[in-house]
Parts: structure tokens; C-alpha cells; sequence
């Protein structure tokens, strides 16, 4: 009998380092919905991934019981806000499933529309957050994609544009009554193209739609 040896948790810093290049300037968001209060920080990957930035994170989560995200896409070297007109290159897709999560993650996994995600986020009960690597993939296709994904997913629809932020696994969901701790697990490690989405899109360009597949 073989014994399945369970999979060491994926940590804040090295779920960031997986996802972005180390010099990528990228935003961490702090929200405390309590007292609604939120902050935010621009800063490169390997100083977001470093000891004293992980530690303030983390002093954030557990001492003031604040919610951790951060941005999915790379911002440009001179942007210290996080909007459309802010990012540089786009990093991921992504889908959030926050109504009958369990039944939405199977029909992704069983889908020939889209290839494995990278990772899937639990970030609550029956809630998900799945992540695919992009690469090469512009802000219009992206928004695209990601209307269609939550189309085709049963998906949040306020979660298509890009300059989104999910959380990060790790830290502790503060948003309930009772705190669950987000967890990650990793399904491929490739990065993928606009030519493994086989979705059809709906780009909106110079004042009417396009429908593509």
C-alpha cells in the first residue's frame, strides 16, 4: 500500500515568487473591513517576497485581522496607483468562484475550453479562486477572456478586469464570522498563451463587439 505524503502548504512569498518575475513592481493590498480601512503597496517582487515586507503582511493578517491580496498583473516602473492604464503586462487569467464554487470547479476541470490552471485558490468554504500564467496575451484580450471565463463558469462578473486583486494563500479569510485559512494548490506549471483559451470572446473594440472563438 503506497502512502500518500501530503503536500507541504505553498507560502505567501513563494506563491508570489512563482507567479511573478522577481523584477515585476506589483501591489499588496491591505483591507480591514472592520474598521474599513485599506492600504496599499507598490513595490517589486523580490522586496514583496522579502523578510520585513512578509512579516508586516503577516503582523497585518494575525494582529489586526486584515485582509491580504495582491494584484495579478505587472504594473509600469512609474505607476504608484493600480488602474487599467497602470499595468505594463498582464500575468494571469483567473476566474472567482464565489456562488456553488464546488459545481463551477469541476465543469473548469473537466473543460476542454480551457487548459489546467495553474493554481486553485480555496479561499473560503465552496469558494474558489483559479489561476492560469499568461503570457503575451494584451489588456483587451485578457478582459475578454476573462468576461468569457465568467460567463462559461458561472464566475463572479465583477472579477473580469485586469486590474484585479485575489488573495493571497497563506493568510487567514477575515471576511466571515470565522477565520479560514486560504490554502493554494498547484495543477501545472506552464505558462500559456491566448491560443490555449478556446473560449469564445466578445472584444469590445472601437464602439462595437466582436465575437471570436
Amino acid at each position: 500500500m503506497k502512502i500518500k505524503v501530503p503536500r507541504k502548504p505553498i507560502t505567501p512569498a513563494e506563491y508570489i515568487r512563482a507567479n511573478f518575475r522577481s523584477t515585476d513592481r506589483i501591489a499588496i493590498l491591505v483591507r480591514n473591513a472592520k474598521c474599513r480601512e485599506t492600504t496599499q503597496r507598490i513595490s517589486t517582487t523580490a522586496k514583496v517576497t522579502d523578510t520585513p515586507f512578509q512579516d508586516w503582511m503577516r503582523y497585518k493578517n494575525d494582529r489586526e485581522g486584515c485582509d491580504i491580496y495582491v494584484g495579478m498583473n505587472a504594473l509600469k516602473s512609474t505607476s504608484f496607483t493600480r488602474t487599467k492604464h497602470d499595468i505594463l503586462a498582464v500575468r494571469h487569467l483567473y476566474a472567482d468562484l464565489d456562488h456553488d464554487g464546488s459545481a463551477s470547479l469541476a465543469a473548469i476541470e473537466k473543460s476542454t475550453l480551457v487548459p489546467a490552471p495553474n493554481y486553485i485558490l480555496n479561499t473560503s468554504p465552496d469558494k474558489y479562486q483559479v489561476i492560469w500564467r499568461v503570457e503575451d496575451i494584451d489588456l483587451e484580450q485578457a478582459e475578454a477572456l476573462l468576461r468569457a471565463m465568467a460567463r462559461e463558469f458561472d464566475g463572479d462578473h465583477a472579477a473580469t478586469d485586469a486590474a484585479r486583486v485575489l488573495r493571497v494563500p497563506g493568510f487567514v479569510n477575515k471576511k466571515y464570522d470565522q477565520d479560514f485559512l486560504v490554502s493554494a494548490q498547484q495543477h501545472s506549471d506552464r505558462v500559456y498563451q491566448a491560443r490555449d483559451f478556446q473560449l469564445r470572446t466578445e472584444l469590445v473594440s472601437s464602439g462595437y463587439r466582436q465575437l471570436r472563438h
